[in-house]
């Protein structure tokens, strides 16, 4: 038996919309927020291990919020994505606030990581399913010829927003459910009943159909994929800096993609069925809080998570 997989929560932009966590609205009557439900699934699917990945600005509030009471149930660690944290030989443009953006999320923790993680965003609602699938995988499996990676995949229908637009990876998989290619598509929007994406402000809309699978960024990767995000970052710097000082950002699905086209990784793409549910816009929160409650009173939940 190998190590057992971790979960590794990208929260460093956590509260930014909001202006604060402790304006972040529970979804509950208990305080619970979405990153509850995350880690109360995670830790029922066999995870025992959280390490949040925060900026040092929010660490205290987030302790406060959050961190304190997961620590009662979970293994807690943490890591600081800051905007200085790049190779040397490298200096940080002037004006630039941005994060370096998901791939450099998880690169901040290769110091901690020395087995199979799951990745996932702080603020977005997984469903139960995904996270037994997706510690199953990497618990019984190790990469061979090839890194063995693993994507759950959502329909794209089932996560849209029906208050503005959202990122999502678009995803092809092939017969054998891996992963062909993907490409993030920073803008899709619901116009009636369907989903298109624009990449020119609008000028222009592309359709995607219903069977569309995309990633909602939770990956299962092996420790391999740290030394590749080391490795290929300098790179990134060097082709994207000169071109887009302030706003320019290190994705996974990009590495991942790279890896796929030179056939060093296989990434195995675990569909799931559940709606995704998060907060994009504050609009959504009725929506969510709505949902909760169903899934509550469905069973699937106990009234309240976390037993004091």
């Amino acid at each position: 038996m190998g190590k057992k997989p971790v979960l590794v929560i990208m929260a460093a932009g956590m509260g930014s919309r909001y202006g604060g966590l402790k304006q972040i609205d529970p979804v509950d009557e208990y305080g619970n927020i979405i990153i509850d439900f995350s880690i109360f699934d995670a830790k029922q699917a066999g995870f025992e291990k959280v390490i949040f990945i925060i900026k040092k600005a929010i660490e205290t509030e987030f302790k406060i919020h959050i961190g304190n009471r997961i620590s009662r149930y979970m293994d807690v660690a943490y890591v600081y994505q800051e905007v200085d944290k790049i190779p040397e030989g490298f200096e940080v443009p002037e004006g630039r606030v941005k994060p370096w953006g998901t791939a450099h999320a998880v690169l901040c923790c290769k110091d901690l990581i020395d087995g199979p993680f799951a990745v996932i965003n702080a603020d977005d609602y997984y469903g139960k399913e995904a996270f037994h699938m997706i510690y199953d995988q990497l618990a019984s499996v190790e990469d061979d010829d090839r890194y063995q990676y693993t994507m759950v995949g959502y329909q794209l229908y089932n996560t849209l927003t029906e208050n503005g637009h959202v990122a999502r990876g678009v995803c092809s998989v092939d017969g054998e459910n891996h992963l062909a290619d993907i490409h993030e598509r920073t803008r899709i929007e619901k116009h009636g009943s369907l989903a298109e994406y624009t990449e020119d402000d609008g000028a222009t809309w592309v359709g995607l159909p219903e069977s569309t699978i995309v990633s909602m960024n939770m990956w299962g990767f092996t420790k391999s994929i740290l030394g590749e995000l080391d490795g290929r970052f300098g790179a990134f710097l060097e082709q994207n800096l000169p071109v887009n000082p302030l706003k320019c950002e290190y994705f996974l699905p990009f590495v991942v993609d790279e890896l796929l086209k030179s056939g060093r990784a296989e990434v195995t793409v675990l569909k799931s069925v559940d709606r995704w549910y998060g907060v994009t816009y504050k609009e959504d929160k009725e929506m969510v809080v709505k949902a909760i409650k169903g899934l509550k009173d469905s069973g699937l939940y106990p009234q309240k998570l976390w037993e004091d």
